[in-house]
């Protein structure tokens, strides 16, 4: 039996191609929700020059680790979605839904994230995990 080694240490997130990958995951996501640039641009917390070098395809060097966090974040909220409302439309349509729980206050999840801080994106994260049953 043939065994498979193991990868000594976990790949480098912050290299160029890692980060422009990362980046039109993260269009494709803003594209499926709708967001406009000023949205999209407040959820990665970056200058608006530079969101228009990202969106154009144009990365001088690997993202750092903020913009890394952001966009986990912001992948673990669709990944969630698509878990608990596996209907593209209703999945895409609920960050923009009132939504009751206390976290929310009525408001809407976008609202939420789009509050400024990393802590937003997480909090918004958690309360998704939770409701799947997933670890937070």
């Amino acid at each position: 039996m043939t065994s498979i080694p193991l990868a000594r240490s976990a790949p480098d997130l912050g290299t160029v191609a890692s980060g422009a990958a990362a980046l039109r995951t993260f269009f494709r996501i803003a594209e499926a929700w709708s967001l406009t640039n000023d949205q999209q641009r407040q959820l990665l917390g970056c200058a608006r020059s530079t969101f228009f070098e990202w969106k154009s395809g144009r990365l001088k060097r690997g993202l750092d680790a903020g913009t890394l966090e952001r966009l986990s974040h912001v992948f673990g909220i669709w990944s969630a979605l698509q878990v608990l409302l596996p209907v593209p439309e209703r999945a895409n349509a609920w960050i923009r839904r009132a939504n009751a729980a206390p976290l929310f206050g009525g408001g809407t999840a976008l609202e939420r994230m789009l509050a400024g801080q990393v802590s937003d994106l997480f909090v918004v994260r958690q309360y998704l995990d939770a409701q799947r049953g997933g670890w937070t």
